[in-house]
């Protein structure tokens, strides 16, 4: 079994569209664990505010696999391929981790160069992941969160239950 971390994203209906992910993740992978949801600004566009979070799981399915089912899920959600990179997303879900792989493995780099890049992205891995080594750069992603700098983007937890658990409080 692997350990993966997933970055969670949308700006349409996005409560609705986390609930049902977390669903269809749950029933493909069993057991989930997840960071807070965080509400930020649109970045590279304007647009809708986004949910994101981190999920993290293991699986047995091969790297390109994953990326392939977690694809069609989005499609399933109704994501527009066609779309500009920077607009608004039905759903997003990017592959942060998947064990310790470094480099570029089945067309993508890992871990994900946005994880030291967004706020949206290191906030959440550092809660779910934080003791964890970025294995390029040797520090904890709660280290990075540390020394990240915070005025670059404006980016705020929200209240989200899902199935009456309490994923994430506002602060």
């Amino acid at each position: 079994m692997t350990r993966v971390t997933l970055g969670l994203g949308s700006n349409i209906n996005p409560a609705e569209n986390f609930s049902r992910c977390l669903d269809t993740l749950l029933l493909k992978f069993h057991d989930l664990g997840f960071s807070s949801v965080f509400e930020s600004e649109a970045v590279g566009f304007a647009g809708d505010n986004f949910l994101n979070m981190v999920v993290s799981l293991e699986t047995e399915l091969s790297l390109d696999k994953l990326a392939t089912t977690l694809k069609d899920i989005e499609d399933d959600f109704g994501r527009k391929r066609d779309q500009p990179r920077f607009s608004g997303r039905t759903l997003d879900i990017d592959i942060l981790t998947y064990g310790n792989k470094s480099g570029i493995h089945a067309g993508m780099a890992l871990p994900r160069p946005e994880i030291t890049e967004n706020a949206f992205v290191l906030w959440p891995l550092s809660q779910l992941a934080g003791n964890q080594r970025h294995p390029e750069l040797g520090k904890t992603y709660k280290e990075l969160w540390e020394e990240f700098d915070k005025t670059r983007q404006k980016l705020w937890p929200v209240d989200f239950i899902w199935h009456g658990r309490q994923i994430s409080v506002r602060q």
